[in-house]
């Protein structure tokens, strides 16, 4: 054979041995590949874990970082916050130091609280973790008496944002004999001048009513910031089944103007619209709010400083016990997510918006979720307290890991 035919077999050959790999390679080679193709999305889909928390007490009410009974627990000197923290702090769910503030970013501290007619418990997040300290029965007397103010709808719970407060007043009866709240009442300190003598804070307060034949729903108002100002939503009651929303907020460029009605929606069947959560849930840029009728509907407004439009809906779900909190979860790198109880079953749903309203996932749980959902910490290191139907919570990590 000439140089260049034992080089063109050569060739060949080795060629061949390229096409035609051993057997035991192939398969390996197989093997790895479809691992590497595997292995992000399982761990993109890692199963929640769930746990039930050891509580001496049947659960009835449970308060998420946004609620005043929190941020009046971790700004008393109850006891010391998790993270060496003794004040409320800035954090996943907003954030309450005073620098940076704005009015209308609701006040929120790192912790939840928990109580029964036997006992409560302060709940925190430590190293992925949610710990548990017991509060004595009069610690839960005192959060109870106030989480409602003097005049206010009995039962019901104000908004805190800075300086401003609002809630319902006005004892009154909806058309289908349930109880409502004639006006919202907000309340606003004043700033004044230094001084060595001691003076009380002078306080603007205002009384907005819901319009109309309209009343307010017993239900938390919600404060927030439109157009680089605070305002207000609230959920109204008209008609013996028809019941909306109703936005307040004070005319751009006026800093004497009054409180009043600024838009509101339609009167439609199924009330009352509780409010689960305000962020920007599509990723449009604009301020949303997700509301939950009695009938389950979900609801998706987007909120204009004139207007309430609706923007996608979806059946399926429960609004929870009476005012209980729902919960906004921040996934990392994604959108905010609505969780929500699942009607009719012991699962909660996590609702995300972008491109139309849509499940991303659901956790099945021990009990039908009931007193409430709410969440500590954002990200992978989020974990959601859930009030179940038979007193108990459980701690869900969204994203796996120790719950």
């Amino acid at each position: 054979m000439t140089r260049s035919g034992a080089s063109s077999g050569a060739s060949s050959g080795a060629a061949s041995a390229r096409r035609s790999p051993a057997p035991g390679r192939g398969r390996r080679a197989l093997v790895l590949c479809l691992l590497a193709c595997v292995a992000p999305v399982a761990a993109a889909r890692a199963e929640p874990g769930i746990r039930i928390l050891d509580l001496p007490f049947k659960v009835r009410a449970l308060r998420g970082s946004r609620s005043e009974a929190a941020v009046s627990v971790a700004t008393s000197g109850l006891l010391p916050i998790t993270g060496g923290t003794t004040g409320a702090k800035a954090g996943a769910q907003g954030g309450a130091q005073s620098g940076g503030r704005q009015a209308g970013d609701e006040e929120s501290a790192p912790i939840a609280v928990v109580w029964g007619d036997d006992g409560g418990a302060v709940l925190a997040l430590a190293e992925g973790s949610v710990t548990v300290r017991p509060i004595g029965r009069e610690a839960v007397e005192g959060l109870t008496a106030a989480e409602t103010p003097r005049g206010a709808l009995p039962g019901s719970r104000r908004a805190l944002s800075g300086p401003l407060s609002a809630y319902l007043t006005g004892r009154t009866r909806a058309p289908d004999g349930s109880a409502a709240a004639a006006v919202l009442t907000i309340r606003e300190r004043q700033p004044m001048a230094v001084s060595t003598d001691p003076k009380p804070v002078p306080v603007a307060t205002v009384t907005v009513p819901a319009g109309g034949e309209a009343v307010f729903a017993p239900l938390r108002p919600r404060l927030l910031r439109l157009g680089g100002r605070p305002a207000l939503l609230a959920a109204t009651l008209s008609g013996a089944d028809a019941g909306g929303l109703a936005l307040i907020d004070r005319p751009a460029g006026d800093p004497g103007a009054a409180w009043a009605v600024a838009a509101r929606t339609p009167a439609q069947p199924g009330p009352p619209l509780k409010i689960a959560g305000i962020a920007d849930f599509s990723g449009s840029g604009a301020t949303q709010a997700a509301t939950v009728s009695a009938k389950g509907r979900l609801q998706l407004w987007t909120l204009r400083p004139d207007a309430i439009e609706p923007a996608g809906e979806a059946a399926g779900y429960a609004a929870g016990d009476g005012d209980s909190d729902l919960a906004v979860n921040d996934p990392a790198g994604g959108s905010p997510e609505l969780v929500l109880p699942v009607a009719g079953r012991p699962e909660i749903a996590f609702v995300a918006a972008k491109g139309g309203l849509h499940e991303r996932a659901r956790v099945l749980l021990p009990a039908p979720a009931e007193t409430g959902i709410v969440v500590l910490g954002e990200g992978a290191a989020a974990r959601l307290l859930v009030g179940l139907a038979d007193g108990r919570v459980a701690v869900v990590a969204p994203d796996g890991g120790k719950p």
